[in-house]
């Protein structure tokens, strides 16, 4: 596509073989449009219901409760009751599929969005005739007749053009508009937002108008190639997806290990069949932890909550987690760490000094800068409720914003000089000339526009020099470089123009897209929490670079070298993995090289977060870790193809929705200890049991009531725990870095071994030591004493350090939902009618004592483990063993 670039408008004809006077005859258009298709995107088919719901039966843990709840059916109909088993399993594998599909139904739009982009007509000179037909009828030959308004319908060669100006925002990601010009050649490799001679789908013209011959249709233009990256970027799983996948299949493996050999030993043991069924039913409920999806959906739906009051909409539940893994930031500079609003940083005037905007400005710089917004055509437009807002192109906004912050009145101004006549700007002269009338008496004519294209009169040397002194300095520092020149006439000449010679020099001004004020102190903690921050931009290598030493986006190690799209098109996927580190900006890239970018980020493990609003951002935006697109300048189809929506467009917001991240990581995690503990105790209790040959101490309902109330309810509250504000004060968590470090699981396996203990020490005191013993009163003690020391647990889980001392204010739920849950299990327990619908009787004051007693032991052994672990880490740590956490970043994560 790119040679049209380099070849002459009369050459591109003859290449399509149209004639720009007649255009296409109707039988040529039939052959091409069989020959490449119609002008619109294909779309991908998108998966029913039906296969989403049976896609979910690859995970393990559904087959198991599948095969629970089936045999648990068979055996309530072969004895006529317990019909309340099957519908409670049933109804969890309900509810975890409903979950799992109403998440992977959160569908993509970005397609449909990009359709809307296209113009539903447009004109083509069609058998000498012009004619307004639908896009998708356009063909590569046809001759677009383009004006102030259109849509661009196909990419295009221009032919003819005067003072044409296209907003390539939704494709190059750049607010303002590009002058265009047929006359231009360029290199072939050169990149889309320098394709001066080329229009393409989907931009509108904001001025002038044109000739153009389509060279490209569909898929095969630039927005086209952008459906196909959205069509063909594959998704990977989230970090969070792998995570509990890889404990999902853990527990899986553990359930049908023991299984077989519960099974195996039972049958060996001489039981009856359905009894070993019965157990088999009863393991499966154990090791499945039921509430597992429900629990880490709802602490992921309250990362959500607390991100929305922080401006970040989340569109996709996994990004919530995902985001606390972010270890780089890939940010568009234009409105996300600048704010996308063009700002006159310095001006200067012969013969003073270059004069900082943010200082007082003397009385000469103010006269200036009056001057300059009479030669304007922006306007402050006052509203009914009496705020105001200036109307105008981004320059001239920033010349009356100015004038506004220096106290002066524009509109005044305006009221005591009479406008006679105006020569507007074009592309062409790149200037404009605006004539007044003095209120003194004659004519001043101002001319504003380009530095060397001012008719100024002749000058020194000397002063000639200076003046480029200046302008070099101010582009030296990535400053826009407006010039603006004057003379006085005492009457009109018929020619406005013929002003335009021997003009007086007043001086320049430098405008810039300023970084937001808060974007420095957001790199700056981002850095501190180990994540990096990339620029990247369609905008021009020197303005970039200025803005990233701006906001200190070059670190002390030196990794800031500038690298552009053309240097990028010559480096192979292995060279740019290979010094992907050394690039800190990335200017005038397409969207092919922003998913590179993104793929060689992940390529060494990094989880990335890519951030976008233009159309040409979405095939990034889908690849990365988190697309972050922007919601006040984004477009419909950024937003869609993002995960993560900014309200207020701001780089900083990113930053504070790590740290949310980053608790939620933390408190899906205390989910893990908390119900991996619970559920693998009851395995070992189910399976010692029945090796000793002592019957099975849990009935599945019991197992049910302890794993779905006594676990699920309190558990739910722990999405509501607050980590420590030092959590961004460590690194990231690895893209394949487990829940699990080694801490975490010594405390797993010294809790499952006290709950295992205790559960097996009551089901064993109730079934053969109690006053009247029996297997009813050791199911009823073990009950009791797993389901309590259950709901205790999560006081542990809550922080590494003693439970004593950290406070249950910030997360009263949680307390109130554990006292609730032990109080119904006693209760039920205590009134016989109701403990008979679960397989619970009564019991004497000694097996109270008994179960109160070890009830407590768990969560004294915890503590006892914690004493040592803190101090045996903290002596570590002071020996300097320790480097990549300190028991200060423990205490932050948990």
């Amino acid at each position: 596509m790119q040679h049209w670039t380099s070849i002459s408008p009369a050459e591109a004809l003859q290449q399509l073989a149209v004639d720009q006077t007649v255009g296409l005859s109707t039988p040529e258009i039939t052959r091409r449009t069989a020959e490449h298709g119609r002008n619109e995107y294909t779309k991908t088919k998108q998966d029913s219901i039906a296969l989403m719901v049976l896609r979910q039966f690859k995970d393990v843990a559904n087959i198991i409760l599948l095969l629970a709840g089936g045999l648990s059916l068979a055996l309530a109909i072969r004895e006529g009751h317990g019909f309340i088993e099957p519908v409670v399993i049933f109804s969890i594998i309900i509810m975890n599929i409903s979950l799992a599909v109403s998440q992977e139904r959160s569908a993509e739009k970005a397609l449909e969005a990009l359709q809307h982009l296209n113009s539903p007509r447009c004109f083509v000179l069609r058998e000498g005739v012009r004619i307004e037909i639908d896009t998708v009828q356009v063909v590569p030959g046809d001759i677009l007749v383009l004006k102030t308004g259109d849509l661009v319908p196909a990419d295009a060669r221009l032919i003819e053009s005067v003072d044409l100006a296209v907003d390539e925002s939704s494709l190059t990601g750049e607010s303002e508009p590009v002058e265009k010009d047929s006359r231009g050649l360029f290199e072939e490799d050169v990149m889309i937002g320098d394709m001066l001679n080329m229009v393409f789908s989907g931009c509108l013209i904001t001025a002038g108008n044109a000739l153009a011959v389509v060279t490209s249709t569909g898929m095969n233009t630039q927005m086209g190639k952008i459906a196909g990256y959205l069509n063909n970027v594959q998704k990977i799983q989230t970090p969070l997806q792998k995570r509990l996948n890889k404990v999902i299949h853990l527990i899986s493996l553990v359930a049908i290990v023991s299984a077989v050999a519960l099974l195996i030993v039972g049958l060996q043991q001489g039981e009856d069949f359905w009894t070993m069924m019965l157990a088999a039913v009863a393991l499966a409920v154990a090791a499945v932890p039921e509430t597992l999806q429900l629990i880490v959906t709802l602490t992921l739906t309250q990362g959500v909550k607390k991100m929305v009051e922080k401006s970040a909409l989340i569109r996709k539940l996994p990004a919530v987690e995902t985001l606390g893994n972010v270890s780089i930031i890939c940010s568009d500079k234009t409105g996300t760490l600048t704010q996308n609003r063009m700002t006159i940083q310095q001006i200067w005037i012969p013969e003073h000094e270059i004069a900082h905007t943010k200082d007082e400005l003397d009385q000469a710089q103010k006269e200036m800068l009056l001057h300059f917004a009479l030669a304007s055509n922006a306007t402050v437009e006052r509203t009914a409720d009496g705020s105001e807002h200036i109307v105008g192109d981004a320059t001239e906004s920033a010349i009356l914003r100015l004038m506004l912050a220096k106290g002066e009145d524009p509109e005044a101004l305006r009221s005591t000089w009479e406008r006679v006549g105006e020569v507007p700007f074009s592309s062409e002269r790149k200037m404009m000339t605006v004539v007044y009338r003095c209120p003194q008496g004659g004519y001043l004519a101002l001319c504003k526009g380009a530095f060397d294209r001012l008719p100024c009169a002749s000058a020194s040397d000397a002063e000639k020099a200076a003046r480029l002194a200046r302008h070099d300095a101010f582009a030296h520092d990535a400053l826009r470089v407006i010039a603006l020149a004057s003379s006085r006439i005492e009457s009109l000449p018929e020619d406005l123009a013929s002003l335009e010679h021997d003009l007086t020099f007043e001086g320049i001004i430098g405008l810039i897209d300023p970084p937001r004020p808060e974007a420095a102190a957001a790199i700056k903690t981002a850095r501190k929490a180990g994540v990096r921050t990339i620029m990247i931009t369609g905008d021009h290598a020197g303005t970039a670079a200025a803005i990233a030493r701006q906001i200190g986006l070059f670190d002390e190690e030196g990794q800031g070298h500038v690298v552009t799209g053309r240097e990028l098109a010559h480096m192979s996927d292995e060279e740019l993995i290979e010094n992907i580190r050394d690039y800190s900006v990335y200017a005038r890239v397409s969207p092919e090289d922003k998913i590179r970018i993104v793929e060689a980020w992940q390529e060494h493990g990094e989880v990335v977060s890519m951030t976008g609003d233009g159309v040409n951002d979405a095939p990034a935006l889908k690849a990365a870790d988190v697309g972050v697109a922007m919601g006040i300048a984004g477009t419909e189809v950024a937003k869609s193809a993002a995960d993560m929506v900014l309200t207020d467009d701001n780089f900083a917001t990113i930053v504070s929705s790590i740290r949310e991240g980053r608790n939620v990581f933390s408190n899906i995690r205390k989910t893990i200890y908390f119900l991996l503990v619970c559920n693998l105790s009851e395995i070992v209790i189910m399976v010692a049991a029945q090796l000793l040959a002592w019957g099975m101490p849990l009935t599945p309902v019991m197992l049910l009531l302890i794993n779905v109330l006594g676990d699920g309810i309190p558990g739910l509250h722990l999405a509501k725990e607050r980590s420590d504000e030092r959590i961004m004060q460590r690194k990231p968590i690895g893209r394949n870095e487990s829940f699990f470090n080694l801490i975490l699981v010594r405390a797993i396996i010294l809790q499952t071994a006290a709950f295992s203990v205790v559960g097996l020490v009551a089901y064993y005191y109730g079934a053969f030591l109690a006053a009247a013993p029996s297997q009813s009163h050791g199911q009823t003690m073990a009950f009791l004493v797993v389901a309590i020391t259950s709901i205790l647990h999560i006081f542990t889980v809550r922080s590494r350090a003693s439970l004593f001392r950290r406070t249950i204010k910030d997360n009263m739920p949680l307390l109130l939902s554990a006292l609730a849950m032990i109080a119904a299990f006693v209760i039920a327990t205590l009134i016989a009618p109701v403990g008979a619908i679960f397989d619970l009787v009564p019991l004497g004051p000694t097996e109270w004592l008994l179960v109160g007693g070890l009830c407590l032991v768990p969560t004294l052994v915890a503590e006892l483990f914690k004493l040592w672990d803190n101090r045996h880490t903290a002596r570590l740590y002071r020996n300097r063993l320790v480097h990549h956490t300190s028991p200060q970043d423990w205490q932050a994560e948990d």
